[in-house]
């Protein structure tokens, strides 16, 4: 069945050099709106990421948190530049001794003077830390689609159900609708007759006619065609590809073949069963709201 749009998934993978933490959570969209956060010297891990994700996930706003911490302290060395140093201290000495003034650097001076230190940062091994953040990000995705798939579970189970009475109470309405179409013959002939009274129209004419108009009321045509869509929605829901937008088209039309059925019916038992149609529609399509 279909998987939901809202998930949580976890993972924490560590080795003797750095723990890796990945996080992904999820709500609803209409799209897929994918954000993925890294500390800022490990971006080049987003677009690797990236593809990863967009081959599980195809809808909802996903946010995927990955946590880099690393054990080993040498990983930044810092040396004095000599050279510059050496510049400062001698101009600084110069100036004393021609203006007449204390000679006061300190070494903390120093160590804010610019240029004066030497940052040298290991480079981060891309291929390994990659190839240990895919691995953790798969089981994290793992994690997530499962949940993703329990909850999609459970929003298919009801919505079928819900199909299911929607199915039943259109058959009967199809059992109703020739008693319905046949009564409403019956009082438009009568009503014709009442108003033509003397005149020397035929009956036949009369009966004719209250049969065209009762012909508008029939809703065979809706009726098959409400069938076709939830036999269509119960396919759509037992597959396994992403069909969230097109159940949400579907159930559109869905409400629009129950609205025209409600608006040509003249029978109460009819528009009765139509209202209650039409609210389980409503309850389907909020939980198709949640699909994938």
């Amino acid at each position: 069945m279909l998987k939901s749009m809202t998930g949580y998934g976890r993972n924490v993978a560590e080795n003797d050099k750095r723990q890796i933490t990945v996080e992904i959570h999820s709500i609803n969209h209409r799209y897929l709106d994918l954000t993925v956060k890294t500390p800022r010297v490990y971006s080049f891990l987003e677009d690797t990421a990236k593809k990863k994700i967009t081959q599980v996930i195809a809808r909802g706003k996903v946010d995927v948190y990955i946590s880099i911490k690393d054990k080993e302290d040498n990983s930044v060395k810092i040396a004095l530049n000599n050279p510059i140093v050496e510049g400062y201290i001698n101009a600084a000495k110069d100036a004393a001794q021609k203006f007449g003034i204390a000679f006061d650097m300190t070494s903390s001076a120093v160590l804010r003077l610019p240029d004066a230190l030497i940052i040298d940062k290991d480079e981060p091994d891309t291929d390994e830390i990659t190839a240990q953040v895919m691995e953790s990000l798969t089981a994290a995705l793992d994690a997530y689609d499962a949940v993703r798939q329990e909850e999609g579970n459970r929003l298919c189970s009801d919505i079928l159900y819900r199909a299911g009475l929607i199915a039943e109470m259109v058959d009967f309405v199809e059992q109703r609708s020739p008693d319905s179409v046949e009564e409403y013959r019956r009082k438009i002939a009568q009503r014709m007759t009442e108003i033509l009274g003397d005149t020397d129209i035929a009956e036949q004419r009369i009966l004719t006619e209250a049969a065209i108009f009762a012909d508008k009321v029939s809703v065979t045509e809706e009726i098959v065609r409400l069938r076709s869509h939830l036999k269509q929605l119960n396919n759509m829901i037992n597959g396994s590809v992403p069909s969230g937008r097109k159940l949400d088209f579907l159930v559109q039309e869905i409400n629009r073949e129950a609205n025209t059925i409600g608006s040509k019916a003249s029978d109460y038992p009819i528009t009765k069963t139509v209202v209650d149609i039409k609210a389980e529609i409503e309850k389907i399509r909020e939980q198709i709201q949640n699909l994938e």
